[in-house]
C-alpha cells in the first residue's frame, strides 16, 4: 500500500453538526473534539492551530485548547518547524485488534521488524476498515530508493495485495456483502476490475497460502501478502512486502509469499499466546 495510491481517509465531517450546532449537544466540548479529531484526520499532512478554526467554526481558545490536549495524551502530534498538528498513532491502536490487553500493532512488532531485515523491504500491517484495507502500522525497507504509505491510510481491498488476502480469507457471504456495495474501478492496466475474474484470483490466493498485486494499485510497484488468522481462521490483518517490480519480479513471488506466511504465523502465535 503506496501513499501515492491512497484514498482520503474515513470523514464524519459530514454527520457532525458544524458551528453553533455543537452547543445543542449533551456534551458540546466533547462533540468539539471530535469535530478536532476529525480535521485532524482529513489533514494527514498536517493543519495549523489558525486553519483549524478556519475551517470548524469553533473559538481560536478552545481549539488550543483542545489540540494542545490532544498533544499531552499522546492522540495528536505538534511538528516542531511547521508548528502543525496532525493524529498519532494512538486511535489506530486502540481500534485494532487486541491480544488480551496487547495491541495486534504490539505483539506484531518483532514479525514486522524481521520481515523487513529478511528482505530489505517495506512491510506493512494491514486491517480491514469500512470495506478498505487501512494500514495499521509499517517498517521502511533499509533501500535507498523505498516504496510505503502512511499509516491509517485506505485503499481499496481488491487493488492490493494484503486487501485480497482479507477478501480470500472471508466467508462467502461477507465477500458477497462486500461485492454487492462495490464497484471495482480501475488505476492501472492489471487492476482486476471483473468480479468473476477477481474471484478467481481470490481462490488462488487461498489455495498458494499468499496474494499477489501485480501492479494492479500503483504502476511499477509489486506487493505480497499473506493473512493473519484468529483461532477459527477468519483474517484479522494482513502482513504485506512492497517493492518496485525491479526488486519483486514475478518469479520471486513464492519466495516472498514464503516469508509472509511464516511472519503470518508468528503473529498468530503470539496473538493468541
Amino acid at each position: 500500500m503506496s501513499s501515492s495510491a491512497s484514498s482520503s481517509r474515513g470523514s464524519a465531517a459530514g454527520r457532525i453538526p458544524a458551528g453553533g450546532g455543537l452547543d445543542a449537544l449533551p456534551s458540546p466540548t466533547c462533540a468539539k473534539t471530535l469535530v478536532i479529531l476529525d480535521l485532524l484526520a482529513r489533514h494527514p499532512n498536517g493543519i495549523t492551530a489558525a486553519q483549524a478554526v478556519r475551517a470548524c467554526g469553533i473559538t481560536p481558545n478552545l481549539v488550543f485548547r483542545i489540540l494542545k490536549t490532544l498533544v499531552t495524551l499522546g492522540y495528536g502530534v505538534q511538528q516542531s518547524t511547521t508548528k502543525t498538528y496532525t493524529l498519532s498513532n494512538r486511535l489506530l491502536d486502540m481500534a485494532g485488534p487486541k491480544a488480551g490487553d496487547r495491541s495486534l500493532v504490539f505483539v506484531a512488532h518483532d514479525a514486522l521488524h524481521e520481515l523487513r531485515d529478511a528482505t530489505g523491504e517495506t512491510v506493512q500491517l494491514v486491517i480491514e476498515s469500512a470495506g478498505k484495507a487501512l494500514l495499521l502500522e509499517q517498517v521502511r525497507g533499509t533501500h535507498a530508493l523505498q516504496v510505503s504509505g502512511q499509516v491509517g491510510m485506505r485503499v481499496p481491498l481488491y487493488s492490493c495485495a494484503p486487501g485480497k488476502a482479507i477478501l480470500a480469507w472471508w466467508g462467502d457471504k461477507r465477500r458477497g456483502d462486500w461485492f454487492r456495495s462495490r464497484t471495482l474501478k480501475r488505476f492501472t492496466n492489471t487492476t482486476l476490475t471483473d468480479r468473476k475474474a477477481l474471484e478467481r484470483e481470490l481462490d488462488e490466493s487461498r489455495d498458494r497460502g499468499f496474494s499477489i498485486d501485480r501492479a494492479e494499485g500503483i504502476e511499477g510497484i509489486h506487493c505480497v501478502a499473506a493473512p493473519i488468522l484468529d483461532p477459527h481462521g477468519r483474517p484479522i490483518a494482513a502482513i504485506t512486502v512492497m517493492a518496485p517490480v525491479s526488486r519483486m519480479p514475478e518469479k520471486s513471488f513464492v519466495v516472498f509469499g514464503d516469508r509472509c506466511i511464516r511472519a503470518a504465523r508468528e503473529i498468530e502465535a503470539a496473538h493468541v499466546a
